[in-house]
């Protein structure tokens, strides 16, 4: 998951991207709301994280401009104001969280997946597709409660799909999800990533394929039982690893 961090306290900042990286979470880091607006014009985030005290634009500002523009990126706001005022005020703009500094490694975390999980629709830490269950909180697949070994990379690309079940993803965004934009591969790594995870699925689920392939568009998640949520486009059966060249 990619976090835009928003702070002009180094040391903060450092801490929190601290706090994140430790627990598999990649953070961009700014410490101005004009550079703040212009990340979020070229790059999708799971959440960013405000402070309300900035040298230019102050973060009430920047929550009205957030949300002016259609912009729903969960924003919780890591402040030092502490009055019910700003509290209030924040969460009214459309801030979907708040908490006062000093804060809490741990409750930063736990208030950063919960506000993932409810945004995408899930109210469980776990996530079930049939036999499959992604784990948000232990960072873990399992099929039919056997843990699957995943890469880190691996894992966050299941992990992206199962957030954003039966959305159809584009290649890029799996690949910003991963890298964050920085030293990018060519795209068609996207498709062996996918090849692995699909043979290391079908390994214990006797050949079922949960990941679907949407000509031209890109890869979904989906239930194994039932099409009422199947998007439309073709499927591509699995296929062992072997068998996709990457040139």
């Amino acid at each position: 998951m990619r976090l835009l961090v928003v702070e002009d306290e180094v040391s903060i900042a450092h801490r929190i991207e601290s706090a994140c990286s430790s627990d598999g979470l990649l953070c961009h880091l700014v410490s101005t709301g004009t550079e703040a607006l212009e990340m979020l014009k070229f790059y999708d985030y799971e959440a960013v994280i405000l402070d309300l005290v900035l040298p230019d634009i102050n973060g009430f500002e920047i929550i009205s401009r957030i949300r002016a523009i259609k912009n729903m990126t969960p924003i919780i706001i890591l402040s030092g104001l502490s009055s019910i005022d700003d509290k209030v005020k924040c969460l009214t703009l459309g801030a979907d969280d708040y908490l006062t500094k000093p804060f809490s490694k741990v409750e930063l975390l736990a208030r950063i997946y919960a506000i993932i999980r409810r945004t995408s629709g899930h109210s469980s830490s776990v996530i079930s597709i049939g036999p499959l269950e992604v784990d948000l909180k232990r960072r873990c697949v399992r099929v039919n409660g056997v843990e699957i070994s995943l890469t880190g990379k691996e894992y966050s690309i299941l992990e992206l799909l199962a957030l954003k079940k039966g959305s159809v993803l584009a290649k890029e965004t799996f690949l910003n999800h991963i890298y964050g934009g920085m030293d990018e591969p060519e795209v068609k790594i996207i498709d062996v990533f996918i090849c692995k995870l699909r043979k290391k699925i079908a390994e214990l689920t006797g050949g079922l394929n949960f990941i679907e392939t949407i000509w031209g568009r890109g890869y979904t998640l989906r239930d194994i039982d039932g099409d009422s949520d199947k998007p439309r486009g073709e499927v591509e059966p699995f296929r062992p690893i072997d068998s996709l060249k990457v040139g």
